[in-house]
């Protein structure tokens, strides 16, 4: 029983010391890119590898929905997207059995999603000020929140790969 308990706490530091951190950095960034980056004129790095510009996004990856209504935009992602979330650290607190992999990643994927939402919640549009690649070879802009949500996916992406069996 001390083991589980333990175990438990354990867990629980690793939840929401993650969450903390992904959010509250993604947060501090953002703040940067606000008060620092302008829109006209971006940063380069690393002959132009990396690229920071002041970017508000009133939609989804790469601007998915962002031609939506606003109303319809609010409840999609806002609304349904804090439900989601809610529903999925519900989840993830409550089932014990994960292992420390899976728990990592979904905790990944809850930080990043709460850290757009913050942005949605207060301004209505996500902050994103992140570019990479070189030439015509270049991602879309993106953010903190943005790394962690694309982290989770592959380590639940790679795990499920290797295990050959569906993740848990």
């Amino acid at each position: 029983m001390t083991h589980f308990i333990r175990f438990s706490f354990h867990r629980l530091c690793l939840i929401f010391g993650l969450l903390f951190l992904t959010v509250g950095c993604d947060q501090v960034t953002k703040v940067l890119a606000r008060d620092v980056l302008a829109v006209d004129r971006p940063l380069t790095y690393f002959n132009e590898l990396v690229q920071l510009e002041h970017a508000e996004n009133p939609g989804a990856f790469m601007s998915l929905g962002s031609a939506l209504d606003s109303k319809l935009r609010f409840w999609i992602f806002t609304i349904a997207v804090a439900l989601f979330l809610g529903v999925s650290l519900f989840l993830l607190l409550k089932k014990s059995g994960l292992n420390k992999m899976t728990t990592l990643a979904m905790t990944l994927l809850i930080g990043g999603g709460l850290g757009n939402l913050v942005d949605r919640v207060a301004k209505g549009t996500v902050t994103d000020f992140i570019i990479l690649g070189q030439g015509v070879w270049r991602t879309g802009v993106f953010n903190i929140a943005d790394m962690a949500i694309v982290a989770g996916v592959a380590i639940l992406a790679i795990r499920s790969m290797k295990l050959k069996e569906p993740v848990r």
